[in-house]
């Protein structure tokens, strides 16, 4: 997964408070609030204050960050976690990631001869809208007569001109977002001249799935899922064998050095590593050696959890982070 949307979090110096609760609803609310509060002693009661109304919200579950009187980061959850507060130098956000799945950026389109319904899903909450040329003529008729052909080739064109004017949306996400995937239904001879006009960066992403229109979605959410599944298959074991093949960086040691040197495109990670890391205030500063980072002008390591320091060294190296049952230890496949 890319963590483009977690950056704000190193961008303030922390120490935060991360926070993880369940669902907060009724006579229970304050119950399971202070509970959690009770784990955050020396936090500040700014930010004490900030994270009780936020936890308030209604949601099946919550991760909050939060630093210096301010909740930087706050991110509901499909279920209710384990609870759990920490009070540290770096955000503790491997549990929420691990939660939250790899989430893919991608365009959703229905196309149609009017042109097509278009959705983005990135960063942020979904953008939908309506992409269209012309809305005239779009509909052939058996009218006859001289001007029968004619006619015929202006509806045509007016159906091309919506098609041309789609893949020009396209093509602009895809340059704009780094959009990995792009799903496409509709109508046959539209999504035809779709792809006449699409440029080649989006065409290799393009997916074709059997349902939906504008008018019914039908079971198209559902192919949506099914092929958003299978390139993250497609992605997971790519990553692997070519980790496999080049053999890349494995252990802690090895991979912290990979992440400092900024050689990661991947981070592979099994699950949460809770065992502590030194690091320094830079985002690619850590090391399980002490004596190492301060060799590379760290003037005082401080000891942090591992998986903070890699997720943090990974966001702030624009490199990739997958959660993996293929691999036993912490790894990374190289740019270089």
């Amino acid at each position: 997964m890319r963590l483009d949307f977690i950056r704000p979090l190193y961008e303030r110096r922390g120490p935060y408070a991360s926070v993880y609760l369940g669902a907060l609803t009724g006579p229970e609310r304050e119950t399971h609030w202070h509970s959690v509060r009770d784990a955050l002693d020396g936090v500040d009661p700014a930010t004490v204050a900030a994270l009780e109304e936020v936890a308030e919200r209604a949601a099946a579950g919550q991760a909050l960050f939060a630093a210096h009187g301010e909740v930087v980061l706050a991110e509901p959850l499909s279920r209710p976690p384990y609870e759990r507060a920490t009070w540290s130098l770096l955000p503790n956000v491997a549990p929420m990631l691990l939660e939250r799945g790899e989430n893919v950026p991608h365009l959703r389109v229905i196309v149609d001869h009017a042109g097509a319904e278009l959705t983005v899903y990135g960063s942020g909450a979904p953008r939908k809208r309506t992409v269209a040329a012309t809305t005239w003529p779009l509909q052939k008729t058996a009218q006859g007569g001289w001007s029968q052909r004619r006619y015929e080739v202006s509806v045509e064109n007016a159906w091309e001109q919506n098609a041309q004017a789609v893949a020009h949306e396209i093509d602009e996400q895809v340059r704009r977002l780094g959009t990995e995937l792009i799903i496409v239904a509709g109508e046959p001879k539209s999504r035809s001249y779709l792809m006449h006009h699409l440029g080649t960066k989006a065409t290799d992403r393009v997916v074709m799935v059997e349902h939906g229109s504008r008018s019914d979605h039908g079971q198209f959410e559902e192919d949506v899922e099914q092929a958003l599944d299978d390139w993250l298959d497609r992605r997971r074991a790519e990553l692997l064998e070519r980790h496999q093949e080049s053999g890349g960086p494995v252990g802690l040691s090895q991979v912290a050095r990979a992440l400092r040197d900024g050689r990661v495109q991947a981070l592979l990670l099994p699950g949460e590593r809770p065992e502590p890391i030194w690091i320094g205030e830079g985002g690619a500063q850590l090391d399980t050696d002490r004596g190492e980072l301060r060799h590379w002008g760290v003037a005082e390591p401080v000891r942090e959890r591992a998986d903070a320091a890699l997720v943090r060294a990974t966001a702030m190296t624009d490199a990739e982070l997958w959660f993996t049952d293929g691999v036993k230890d912490v790894a990374a496949v190289l740019r270089y």
